[in-house]
């Protein structure tokens, strides 16, 4: 995939390896979960790139099963980064999107977010997007492997019901990591954040937020800073993060079961 000789493997997993090739440079291969994923991640690297706002490793190559990206050198978090990095994600943001749910360029429609398959199907009107396609299929999975009980789909439904009530001001399509949780934030030696792993698509802006806030963030308010400064966000946003977080929440209790599921019902109680 790079057209150089390996001339050292170290596995870092099971699924990935840090390579030294003949030339010096150092890469990153990586194995997908499922055929194709690969596709996807490769696809979204290479358009949040495009935006030239927060960086994102070079793809050097993928087929159906493995991706080959730049390896990024660690750093320590600081709060000088996370400020340009709050910028840089309003400027990712503000790049755009042809619509909600738009795949990336040359990004197939069955996308994934982490092991869960994931839907990107176009959409005009947000509210009614959101819930259709990023709020009803977990839900759905979600009673129907056991993780919710019928009952409390219910509070969902309530929520949904009063989506385009409770959604904010209408905004233009943004262009989104899609699985932002503090995992996928390299913080680099050099300084610079680099995004991996997403499940990118075009969606809500406050979404990419609400999972930083929701997993956690080093320095996240320096972070919200340096977004705010950049490109403030709409009245009341605070009050609709629980909102925008059900979304990675039914994600999560799909995969790893009851104890996100209640998390979920509790942000769907408290939506507002």
């Amino acid at each position: 995939m790079t057209g150089r000789t390996v001339t050292a493997l170290r596995a870092l997993s099971a699924t990935q390896a840090e390579a030294t090739l003949d030339d010096g440079r150092v890469v990153m291969a990586k194995r997908g979960h499922e055929p194709g994923a690969t596709r996807a991640e490769a696809a979204g690297l290479r358009w949040l790139a495009d935006a030239g706002a927060v960086a994102a490793p070079a793809v050097h190559g993928h087929d159906r099963y493995w991706l080959v990206t730049d390896w990024v050198p660690s750093g320590r978090p600081s709060a000088e980064a996370a400020l340009r990095f709050g910028r840089d994600l309003a400027a990712l943001h503000a790049s755009g999107a042809p619509a909600f749910g738009a795949a990336p360029p040359g990004g197939p429609e069955q996308a994934y977010i982490g092991l869960a398959p994931m839907r990107n199907a176009p959409g005009g009107d947000w509210p009614q997007w959101y819930a259709e396609h990023r709020v009803l299929p977990y839900l759905r999975r979600a009673v129907d492997d056991g993780v919710l009980r019928p009952a409390e789909a219910a509070v969902f439904d309530g929520v949904l019901e009063r989506l385009p009530d409770l959604a904010g001001p209408a905004e233009p399509p943004a262009r989104l990591h899609g699985d932002l949780w503090n995992g996928n934030v390299l913080w680099g030696e050099d300084g610079r954040v680099r995004l991996i792993d997403p499940a990118a698509h075009g969606g809500h802006r406050e979404t990419d937020l609400a999972m930083l806030r929701l997993f956690g963030c080093p320095h996240l308010d320096r972070v919200l800073d340096g977004y705010q400064e950049a490109a403030p966000l709409a009245d009341g946003w605070a009050d609709r993060v629980g909102l925008h977080q059900l979304f990675p929440l039914l994600v999560h209790a799909v995969l790893f079961g009851r104890g996100y599921a209640e998390q979920a019902i509790e942000a769907a109680r408290t939506a507002r």
